[in-house]
């Protein structure tokens, strides 16, 4: 979460902080998550989105919402593509090109976890789920951002925004191919827009209460 103020644009995905918040960045140097990493990145997306417009509706007062996230977090640590600032305070989950979000064997999972932690409103959020792989692009291959959270002890210092500029700047410059995500709280929108990411759809919480919205970032051909 960006702090007012806080970032100049220095070029598309490029973000330069001013130097006090430099200092923290840097005290929370990122890197490469790890399987010993998973309790607390899990902690981390629970935390962050305890109160998020979608997850929060589909995981009441959070419960279950850190089982809900391992689920994912853990299967995408097959790839080299998980990142953590500092001890967790921030989290970002990517699915490379090529890769895949579950195996068949964990989709097949899925809706028995739901049902084990949120009972008959599975069906629901299965349906959320659905909506989501229906608008997910097949092409061209991108990186797609599973999930991006900081923890709400670090709120408001801007790590979130910087730990996704950072994997943007690395994704530019190791293969320049375009990038995905979804965004459950409209309130991040403009901050991946400063990112270079672009609206280009939307889908609806089952019960109408919330949307949320698909971006795009074009590539930065090599």
């Amino acid at each position: 979460m960006t702090k007012p103020g806080a970032s100049l644009s220095l070029a598309p995905g490029v973000v330069s902080f001013p130097g006090p918040l430099r200092v923290i960045l840097r005290s929370m140097a990122s890197r490469i998550a790890t399987p010993e990493d998973l309790d607390g990145i899990c902690e981390t997306l629970a935390s962050a989105f305890a109160d998020d417009p979608l997850w929060g509706w589909a995981f009441p007062g959070g419960e279950g919402l850190e089982e809900w996230w391992r689920f994912f977090a853990g299967s995408a640590l097959r790839y080299p593509w998980s990142w953590i600032s500092g001890e967790c305070a921030a989290v970002s989950v990517w699915i490379p090109p090529g890769g895949i979000e579950l195996t068949e064997e964990e989709e097949a999972a899925m809706e028995p976890l739901l049902r084990d932690l949120i009972g008959e409103r599975a069906v629901e959020v299965m349906g959320l789920m659905g909506a989501f792989d229906e608008r997910h692009p097949s092409d061209p291959p991108h990186y797609y951002l599973s999930l991006l959270g900081v923890h709400e002890a670090h709120r408001g210092k801007g790590l979130g925004m910087a730990l996704l500029a950072e994997n943007l700047e690395r994704i530019d410059a190791e293969t320049g191919a375009p990038a995905y995500l979804e965004s459950s709280n409209p309130a991040n929108d403009a901050r991946y827009s400063r990112q270079g990411f672009r609206p280009v759809g939307e889908l609806e919480r089952p019960d109408g209460g919330a949307k949320a919205t698909t971006m795009w970032r074009d590539g930065r051909g090599r």
